[in-house]
């Protein structure tokens, strides 16, 4: 029972105020072990470890900074190239519709010349060259063109239509 009504007179207040001086002169002595031993150009573990995250650290960040230089390198070569893709695909879109448009071209008066030489048609023959020609207009309404190359060849397959559904085929 002594020791328990010996302890109730212990002043804590003195005990806490022991405890963070003793702490305090721990990390002075701490801190002047480090100056030394970073004075005399010893590392410690703990030292060394800070050493090598920092150095980590560093590596870490050149490689992103070269990564990123890379990323952005990447795409304006991409941006380029997809300019180009843009391009050659407008331009063979052009060459595509320009051939389709002098093959029906072809195919509407090489009609119209076998109409004009009484070369015998038939009736199938005269609707596909008139759809043919539909097809032709479309074209050149969605590609903004003009036609005028096959507008006396159709006039004349038409007015021999109409005669020849007029008079039976």
């Amino acid at each position: 029972m002594e020791a328990i009504l010996q302890l109730s007179k212990i002043d804590f207040s003195s005990v806490i105020l022991s405890v963070f001086m003793i702490l305090f002169g721990l990390k002075a002595v701490l801190s002047i072990l480090e100056w030394g031993t970073r004075l005399l150009g010893l590392e410690t573990r703990w030292g060394k470890k800070q050493r090598e995250e920092y150095e980590l650290l560093l590596r870490t960040s050149q490689s992103l900074a070269a990564l990123q230089e890379k990323h952005e390198t990447d795409m304006e070569r991409s941006d380029l190239r997809d300019e180009e893709i843009s391009h050659d695909i407008k331009k063979l879109t052009r060459l595509f519709v320009d051939k389709e448009i002098d093959d029906i071209r072809w195919e509407i008066n090489n009609f119209a010349i076998r109409v004009a030489e009484g070369k015998p048609c038939n009736k199938d023959s005269y609707q596909h060259c008139i759809k043919i020609y539909e097809k032709y207009e479309r074209i050149l309404k969605e590609n903004k063109l003009e036609n005028g190359e096959v507008e006396i060849s159709m006039e004349l397959i038409q007015k021999s239509y109409m005669d020849k559904l007029k008079n039976g085929f």
